[in-house]
């Protein structure tokens, strides 16, 4: 999206577009956070299991 095109939806719509495009960013950015949070517990439960797995005995 151009500059212009952005002017032009402010111009005509006021601080509405503003805070579209505020509420829009900081969903992306929560749902970035969350991402990395999840990916930091995927790994975390992975190394716990091969912990748990090379702890194990072997019949």
């Amino acid at each position: 999206m151009t500059g212009d095109v952005l002017l032009k939806l402010l111009a005509e719509h006021g601080p509405w577009v503003i805070l579209v495009f505020f509420l829009l960013w900081r969903d992306l950015e929560k749902d970035k956070a969350t991402r990395a949070v999840l990916d930091k517990n995927a790994s975390v439960l992975t190394e716990i299991a091969t912990v748990i797995k090379e702890r194990m005995p072997r019949n």
